[in-house]
């Protein structure tokens, strides 16, 4: 009597052409992932490196000797924990203001007439062919008259009317239908009422698509806030990071990927929170007619 003992655990599993190119597509996507992570696994683990570790020869990805040494140091050497939550107010409040301000904007473009409306279109569509750079002076002496600089509002409002928000938000509102907004009218609804109950929250998921773009952007801008930004204390963590790898970075490793990590850990948390708004967003405008 003889056993057949081929097969075992996959015995009635059909590796078909189909089903290996996916497996192929899986390996391929993972293991381009795992190669964009090394690099920021790299950074967090060198963080909590000793000295030792970091200088060493041989490069370690999983430190066998865990310390938060750098992490005090940057806390007792700088101003890292300021500059931290001024920047989280300040992109907060720049996001805020201007997921508020093009929401408007683009309500208006798309459901009020008003003459005009297709030329200030125009030239908001035209101002994505102007580099940023061009405004820079101007905006700043305008800034400076109105004393805003050494304010957060220097930096908030010529950021307020952003184009890419608006002409983003205009797409969205044009596949809103209008039968909605008349219903509402109907029942006694005033256009701001329209616009407050009825279409922003029909909004949700591309306004946080917006604000978390706005959000990332502010919170990485360097030039603007430098020139409205003169104290120290009022600094945001790419000023303050570039300053302090200036002033103690240039030959502590452990001290550039310790500030990297507190610059780029809540952005990533935000981005996690947002996702699902984001792929909504996107799967909103790609289903709509």
């Amino acid at each position: 009597m003889s056993t057949d003992t081929r097969g075992g655990l996959l015995d009635g599993v059909s590796l078909t052409n189909t089903r290996l190119r996916t497996i192929a597509l899986y390996v391929g996507l993972y293991g381009t992932a795992a190669l964009f992570l090394i690099p920021y696994w790299y950074m967090f683990a060198t963080s909590f490196m000793t000295r030792e570790l970091v200088y060493s020869e041989t490069p370690y990805l999983i430190p066998w000797e865990v310390t938060t040494y750098w992490y005090q140091y940057l806390i007792d050497n700088s101003l890292i924990g300021m500059w931290t939550v001024n920047t989280l107010i300040l992109a907060g409040i720049t996001t805020l203001f201007v997921i508020v301000v093009d929401a408007m904007i683009a309500y208006s473009l798309t459901r009020l007439e008003w003459p005009g409306r297709r030329v200030i279109f125009g030239v908001i569509v035209a101002s994505f062919m102007v580099p940023g750079i061009i405004n820079l002076v101007p905006v700043y002496i305008i800034a400076s008259e109105l004393g805003l600089v050494n304010s957060v509002w220097g930096v908030v409002l010529p950021s307020a009317a952003n184009p890419l928000g608006v002409f983003m938000l205009v797409q969205f509102f044009k596949d809103i239908p209008e039968e909605l907004e008349e219903a509402a009218r109907l029942d006694g609804f005033s256009r701001l009422r329209v616009f407050s109950h009825i279409v922003l929250p029909l909004m949700r998921s591309p306004l946080a698509a917006l604000g978390l773009f706005i959000f990332i952007w502010t919170w990485n801008s360097f030039v603007w806030p430098l020139l409205i930004f003169q104290r120290e204390t009022m600094y945001t963590l790419p000023i303050g990071l570039v300053t302090l790898q200036d002033n103690l970075g240039v030959t502590e490793p452990g001290v550039i990927m310790t500030s990297a990590v507190i610059a780029s850990v809540p952005l990533l948390l935000v981005f996690l929170v947002m996702q699902k708004q984001l792929v909504q967003a996107v799967e909103m405008q790609g289903t709509t007619k």
